[in-house]
């Protein structure tokens, strides 16, 4: 392994001998120069790994030497070392982006700190990260096994998360290799769970918030004395919510945040009508027959949101001045963010946001996204920096200073789904990948969630005979006809609609303006 370098430099450099002699005793390489000068020569003829720079010196000074030093290199890191604790040198040189700051005397355990601090911070980030997943590993293998409520499993997929967002951070193939395995087991085992559960939760009670249940239970009782913004974005994953929260909270700080459960099918049209209107599907048919489409009816799908909201707000016995808005373009986020000030006026305003989704169904749809969202970790980050560039960002900036409560959630997540499960149907069946409905449909047993009787888990029926199919794990449904082309062009695309961790326990956050 190559000896670490460091370039010191001090006017006074022969009374730090016995310092120099103590990190080349620790086996480090130490290059030294008495002026800002002589230290810009040597960076010409070689690569540090960082510089020891004292502030003080006549000539070029420590900050002149420190900016040409970073314009030679912006990468190295740059230790000050100064007698002055005059605030405007702290201040103009840690604006200048130095690594560390020490003030003289120094003595040797601080210069080795600061080494460490510096160089060696990755390399101790990352041993103490798999070193602490590690000891995680089997208490999440002993969870896995035992977790037998819906509140436990909303629990350990969070925990799959914290680690799965820690372990992306270093780079240690292996340890992620492990934790991915961990998250398919999970889901192995959730599909489990929610066979035997899902149906109880409806005959005995005892079960999650629900898409049905979400707002009479989580929205309402925020509306009583403050303006609130409830954002519904589509299709967002727990994950998704971690990777842009930090943007939120210069704005606002959470005060609440929980999991709840979308119910199956885990899609749009199923789960934000339920949001809506406070109904399960067939309850939906059975009371709005006008406003609800089975999935093989032509035309939208969700296109009464509004009513449905402004129904089950008279059904509560809410007294609200509310406005509902659904942003699916840059253009309408833009004209909400430009006239937002307006919503001042409103007890509750709600946003619905389509972009997730939008950027789920271009990933199967555009090479381009294909590549820019390969894998979980990369979706992530194009959520992260859609949310930052987005006007809904302008928005809630616009919220808090209005004084509104915020609340963030969504209707259902999505997964990465690898793995076709062949299903044959008539032309009647509908054409989701991670569910289906329609007659005579035949598959895979041990590849689904079946629901032969749809009125069991309130959804309705196509026709009298009509039953459900929910994929499990990572599947998602291809028919045999033109196999092989269908599988290659779905496989690695991000699906809902089935039965996952990822699809099915969703993010509610209530958040209050800083």
């Amino acid at each position: 392994m190559n000896k670490i370098t460091i370039l010191w430099v001090d006017d006074e450099i022969d009374l730090l001998k016995p310092h120099i002699l103590f990190l080349e005793g620790k086996n480090y390489e130490v290059v030294t120069c008495q002026s800002g000068q002589e230290a810009l020569e040597e960076m010409t003829q070689k690569r540090f790994d960082i510089v020891f720079l004292d502030e003080n010196m006549p000539g070029l000074s420590g900050l002149e030497t420190l900016n040409e030093l970073k314009v030679m290199d912006a990468s190295v890191p740059v230790v000050m070392i100064t007698k002055s604790e005059e605030e405007y040198i702290m201040e103009e040189a840690i604006g200048s982006k130095i690594a560390d700051y020490l003030i003289k005397p120094v003595n040797p355990n601080q210069i080795l700190l600061s080494l460490k601090k510096n160089l060696d911070h990755s390399r101790l980030v990352s041993e103490k990260t798999t070193a602490n997943y590690q000891q995680e590993f089997r208490k999440i293998a002993l969870d896995l096994s035992m977790v037998n409520t819906h509140e436990g499993w909303a629990e350990l997929y969070k925990k799959l998360i914290y680690w799965e967002l820690q372990l992306e951070q270093i780079e240690d193939s292996g340890m992620f290799e492990i934790l991915e395995s961990q998250k398919v087991e999970a889901n192995s085992q959730f599909g489990k769970f929610i066979d035997k559960q899902y149906p109880r939760w409806f005959k005995e009670g005892g079960g999650p918030v629900m898409s049905h249940t979400l707002f009479r239970e989580l929205v309402a009782p925020e509306l009583a004395d403050t303006p609130t913004l409830l954002v519904v974005i589509d299709n967002l994953r727990y994950d998704q919510w971690c990777a842009f929260e930090d943007s939120v909270t210069p704005y606002y700080k959470k005060r609440k945040e929980v999991a709840y459960y979308s119910i199956l099918p885990t899609a749009t049209q199923y789960a934000r009508n339920a949001i809506f209107s406070g109904l399960m599907p067939l309850d939906m048919e059975k009371k709005y027959p006008q406003w609800w489409k089975n999935d093989v009816e032509e035309g939208g799908k969700n296109l009464y949101e509004e009513q449905f909201l402004a129904e089950q707000i008279k059904r509560l016995g809410l007294q609200l001045t509310w406005a509902y808005h659904k942003i699916s373009s840059l253009k309408q986020g833009r004209q909400l963010s430009q006239n937002f000030r307006a919503q001042k006026k409103n007890d509750l305003t709600v946003i619905v946001y389509n972009f997730v989704d939008m950027l789920s169904h271009a990933k199967t749809e555009m090479e381009v996204i294909k590549e820019l969202a390969s894998n979980d970790k990369a979706y992530r980050s194009l959520t992260q920096s859609w949310f930052r560039n987005s006007p809904l960002l302008e928005i809630l900036q616009q919220a808090q200073g209005l004084g509104f409560r915020l609340i963030i959630t969504t209707d259902h997540g999505t997964i990465n789904v690898k793995q076709p499960s062949k299903v044959i149907g008539d032309k009647e069946t509908s054409l989701n990948l991670r569910y289906k409905t329609g007659r005579s449909l035949t598959y895979e047993e041990k590849d689904v969630l079946e629901a032969r009787e749809p009125s069991r888990i309130h959804l309705p029926s196509i026709t009298m005979s009509s039953s459900y199919i929910f994929a499990k794990n990572d599947l998602f449904f291809a028919y045999p006809n033109n196999y092989n082309h269908y599988v290659s062009y779905y496989r690695n695309t991000y699906q809902h609609g089935g039965v996952s961790l990822e699809e099915m326990v969703i993010p509610f956050v209530v958040l209050e303006p800083r």
